[in-house]
């Protein structure tokens, strides 16, 4: 007991939440303790009968059934593995910052969900950090079932299509790969390859909330900003460096 309570410390924050909150709203729903229709995004109660925390238990809850429980554990598994590397890794030190693209990316599954009458959030929200990931490591080999092995740039979109695969899905994984995409273009590409102002900067209020502590060092490097420098120097191509320098597995 005691190392389990070492690992969960250890778990850094808004990852630790994210999933313990994920497990037990699922529990709670697959008990019965409360009917999981109250959990579940619906435009019609959302809109008129003002029950706000509607998006919320959306994102948190998944129903567990003998058809779904695999694909939760699943999910589980990429939510740990990817938001704690990105949390320890790229924003390692930025608890503000790793927050507020929680908060931007669970937004645009919010809107996405009442446009298109999507109830669970959890797989575009869980794809769309593991995208961000991805592109920033792009170079990092990854392991998936049966042996194979390639590189992390391609793994959101192995998923998408084993999913179309095996279960004749793929819209939420899509989903989140589109969502992931555009935080990863506002939060890096856009400011830093493009010059454009930095979309995504954590408010003020949220430095204060969760104040920057002494970086750590971590997983992967976000794109250089781009400066000019004299053609001699560097040729007709310049280069990336979005991600490199280990090999982890993945699922």
């Amino acid at each position: 007991m005691s190392e389990f309570k070492d690992w969960y410390n250890n778990v850094p924050f808004f990852t630790r939440y994210w999933l313990t909150l994920t497990i037990a709203l699922s529990l709670v729903g697959k008990f019965g303790i409360f009917s999981y229709y109250n959990f579940i995004l619906d435009f019609h109660s959302f809109i008129y009968k003002l029950q706000l925390w509607r998006p919320v238990t959306a994102l948190f809850y998944y129903p567990i059934t003998p058809g779904t429980g695999f694909h939760f554990l699943i999910n589980c598994y990429f939510l740990y593995n990817y938001s704690e590397r990105l949390e320890s890794g790229m924003f390692a030190g930025k608890p503000a910052d790793y927050f507020y693209m929680l908060l931007f990316n669970w937004a645009c599954c919010v809107v996405i969900g009442l446009l298109v009458n999507l109830p669970i959030l959890m797989d575009p929200m869980v794809l769309s950090v593991l995208y961000v990931w991805c592109q920033l490591n792009k170079d990092v080999i990854v392991s998936f079932w049966f042996g194979t092995r390639f590189k992390a740039m391609y793994l959101p979109w192995v998923l998408l299509a084993f999913n179309m695969i095996i279960s004749g899905g793929g819209a939420m994984e899509l989903l989140g790969i589109l969502i992931g995409h555009l935080c990863f273009f506002l939060l890096f590409k856009y400011p830093q390859e493009l010059g454009g102002p930095a979309l995504l900067a954590p408010p003020a209020f949220l430095k204060q909330l969760f104040p920057d502590t002494r970086y750590v060092g971590g997983f992967g490097t976000a794109p250089q900003t781009r400066v000019a420098r004299p053609a001699a120097a560097t040729g007709t191509f310049g280069g990336h460096n979005w991600g490199r320098g280990h090999t982890l597995g993945g699922n």
